[in-house]
C-alpha cells in the first residue's frame, strides 16, 4: 500500500491497516506524536480504530526535547 507520510511517498505492507500499525512499523508507537490523517488531527485513543486506505496523507509530528 502507498502512503504519502509527510510528504513522501512511502511503501508499506499491506498487513498495516490502522494509524496504531504504523507507528508500531516505524517503532514510534511509544513516543509521543501528533498524528493527522487526510487533514484530520487524531486523538491518541482512536490511532487503534483509525484505518488507512491506498495513498492516505498522514502527517506524523514528534516532539523533541533539548535546551
Amino acid at each position: 500500500m502507498e502512503l504519502i507520510i509527510n510528504g513522501d511517498r512511502v511503501e508499506v505492507p499491506a498487513t498495516i491497516t490502522t494509524v496504531s500499525s504504523l507507528l508500531q512499523h516505524f517503532g514510534i508507537d511509544q513516543k509521543v506524536v501528533i498524528v493527522e490523517l487526510n487533514q484530520e488531527i487524531l486523538e491518541k485513543a482512536s490511532h487503534h480504530e483509525a484505518t488507512l486506505s491506498d495513498r492516505d496523507k498522514i502527517e506524523i509530528v514528534n516532539f523533541v526535547g533539548g535546551g
